[in-house]
């Protein structure tokens, strides 16, 4: 058994989310306890800073070094301090703090594998950076870390996202619904997971066994929290960052034609493998819904009950359109999964599909992203592939994330 700290912040940016798990088998024997979990909130001018390069603020090298300098030392901090209350790990698997996303371009262009890999145009992988470099991190915790976990996938021609579906299908799996786990963070994605045939054998995920079914899919379905969190910050003066329980979004009414005309945005259009993030889904986007629903003479708790119904009616549009059917079961994690007006647009767009959340199937909601990292970084460990190709397009399973070991002990 392995003691594990997993460290995610997402693109709400809302704080680092830290859990501590005990590990052990490997993937078909794989189980995973929940030991504790926190939420490290970020300081103040740290997080607007970090929001401000995901909106386009330009870093001379310096200041992006000292950036990712100070992500790292708050990752560091919270894993001293989950360590504090709930004791030692051996183990860290940081995601680290996304800033910037470049999903690949032409990606579902046939390519020639030789003995290199030819690129057919420029650009043609994509890109994605993490701030809060492992090193610092393994050097002030004291504990081996691994980080950078999206590149190896996006350098095998995947997205780099979602990289957590492999561990819903371990985790979460039922013998005889279709789920789909509902990730509900700054940008939400999806797994769907068909349910397992009697009939298969034991031994690790193949995705395109015949044993499960329509297989195992993935991807980003869009925005999450991230533009309901930007009106909510815009319309309070900055004092909240949140509408509590979507209470604000209720009192409103949405404004159909708005979300009809924002879903033929081409990202929705978009046939998965694919993956999004603030770069789409952010300030300048937000800022073209606001003027859109100053024309219609929308009130704040309109625009806001708007942006929730945009964000349940893009989910149910691509169930509906990438899904080979309606699952039995949604299961929702992440900030969004506390938000009850979008669990209920979410349920209302989704019926007759049940609307939960993964607490309510034996993992906890909203610390399973950072669970999933915790996982990845032990399989890593373990020499084990950890991304799914079948839901990132990459050309093959590769190992995820750069191991830095610790070279001080603390006294």
């Amino acid at each position: 058994m392995v003691r594990a700290i997993g460290l995610i912040s997402g693109t709400s940016v809302d704080g680092i989310d830290a859990a501590l798990v005990d590990i052990s088998g490997t993937k078909r024997d794989l189980k995973v306890e929940l030991v504790g979990g926190i939420t490290y909130p970020y300081p103040a001018d740290l997080r607007s800073q970090i929001l401000a390069v995901c909106s386009g603020s330009s870093l001379n090298m310096a200041e992006l070094a000292q950036l990712d300098d100070a992500i790292a030392i708050e990752f560091s901090q919270a894993a001293l301090t989950i360590q504090d209350k709930y004791g030692k790990a051996e183990l860290i698997g940081s995601h680290g703090q996304t800033v910037y996303h470049r999903p690949p371009k032409n990606h579902q262009t046939t390519k020639e594998i030789t003995t290199e890999l030819r690129l057919e145009t420029q650009n043609t992988l994509g890109y994605s950076l993490q701030l809060g470099r492992g090193a610092l991190i393994a050097y002030l915790t004291g504990i081996t870390t691994v980080s950078n976990f999206r590149v190896a996938d996006i350098a095998a021609g995947g997205q780099g996202a979602p990289l957590v579906s492999i561990v819903d299908a371990y985790l979460l799996r039922h013998p005889t619904y279709n789920r789909c786990v509902q990730n509900l963070g700054g940008i939400g994605n999806v797994t769907y997971l068909p349910p397992k045939k009697s009939e298969e054998k034991e031994g690790e995920i193949n995705p395109r066994s015949p044993e499960w079914g329509s297989g195992i899919l993935g991807w980003d379905t869009g925005p999450g929290n991230s533009l309901l969190d930007l009106a909510v910050e815009h319309f309070s003066g900055g004092t909240k960052t949140y509408d509590r329980d979507g209470a604000w979004a209720k009192s409103g009414t949405p404004c159909l034609a708005l979300v009809d005309q924002w879903l033929q945005q081409e990202f929705f259009l978009q046939r998965p493998p694919k993956s999004t993030g603030r770069e789409l889904f952010g300030w300048d986007y937000f800022q073209g819904c606001l003027a859109e629903a100053k024309s219609e003479n929308l009130t704040p708790a309109d625009l806001l009950a708007t942006l929730v119904e945009l964000t349940a009616v893009s989910i149910a549009h691509s169930y509906r359109n990438f899904l080979p059917q309606i699952p039995d079961q949604v299961l929702l994690c992440g900030g969004g999964s506390r938000n009850l007006y979008l669990k209920e647009r979410l349920q209302a767009q989704l019926a007759p599909a049940e609307v939960l959340t993964t607490s309510e199937a034996g993992l906890n909601a909203d610390f399973k992203e950072a669970i999933a990292f915790a996982v990845l970084a032990y399989w890593r460990s373990c020499g084990v592939p950890g991304n799914l190709p079948e839901v990132t397009g990459a050309f093959a399973s590769v190992l995820l994330g750069e191991i830095n070991n610790c070279q001080y002990n603390q006294a």
